[in-house]
């Protein structure tokens, strides 16, 4: 990835924070990206 070649002060100067999630989305249809993040985030709460 783009970011873990980056410097800890690179990162703090990009606004990059350990809690940063980046997301690379292709051409889906909205709804199945936005169910797919919700069944994402109700996992990592559990």
């Amino acid at each position: 990835t783009t970011h873990s070649q980056l410097s800890e002060a690179e990162l703090q100067s990009a606004g990059v924070t350990p809690d940063f999630i980046r997301l690379s989305i292709g051409y889906e249809d909205v709804e199945d990206i936005l169910w797919d993040l919700d069944q994402a985030l109700e996992t990592s709460n559990q």
